[in-house]
């Protein structure tokens, strides 16, 4: 009898182990990429999951479309809401940097 419950008492823990150390943080993980990817505004710096660093600078579809500006030569990317995975916050640019298409213009 003491057999069957040992026996019996090693799935049960394993299938605990699983649900509180694998499944429970990857569901918390997603909650809180969803409230962040619905919190999304023109303006917030954000990062792909391809790894591309830019602002949005416009939302379309409802919510759904991101236009992000990549790079001092205001490249427009336009990626989906769900592609979105860190939100860095509206960070101000330094006075400092100087912008291409000025240094151009000044070339000439």
């Amino acid at each position: 009898m003491d057999q069957i419950a040992g026996v019996a008492v090693l799935p049960i823990l394993m299938v605990a182990f699983f649900y509180f150390f694998l499944i429970r943080p990857n569901n918390k993980q997603k909650k809180e990429q969803e409230v962040m990817r619905s919190n999304l505004s023109v303006g917030d710096n954000v990062t792909t999951i391809g790894g591309i660093l830019g602002r949005i600078v416009n939302i379309k579809e409802g919510g759904r479309y991101f236009v992000i500006e990549s790079s001092v030569d205001r490249t427009k990317i336009l990626v989906e809401r769900w592609a979105v995975s860190e939100n860095k916050g509206v960070q101000k640019e330094p006075d400092n940097v100087e912008k291409k298409s000025e240094t151009r213009k000044e070339a000439k």
